[in-house]
């Protein structure tokens, strides 16, 4: 996968993370905080990906369906021996 795209499923994972962290819940404001930087990150990484972009990838991110984004992104990764 692309440094771009690998970079954008990394920060897809992270956002996958920090929805889950029931530690971080206990502190709504800095889960939240934490939430919008990493949603910020992601829409940078998106805006830089390598035009054009697949139409599905395009439609995931546009619509914030970030779970499906990862899921698209992961199924293309090459596969490691």
């Amino acid at each position: 996968m692309d440094e771009a795209f690998s970079n954008l499923a990394s920060a897809l994972r992270e956002r996958l993370v920090i929805i889950q962290d029931q530690n971080s819940r206990r502190d709504p404001e800095a889960h939240m905080e934490r939430l919008r930087d990493v949603s910020e990150r992601i829409e940078i990484l998106a805006a830089a990906l390598p035009r054009p972009i697949d139409p599905r990838l395009a439609h995931f991110l546009q619509r914030q369906s970030y779970d499906k984004a990862l899921e698209f992104l992961e199924e293309r990764a090459p596969s490691r021996p």
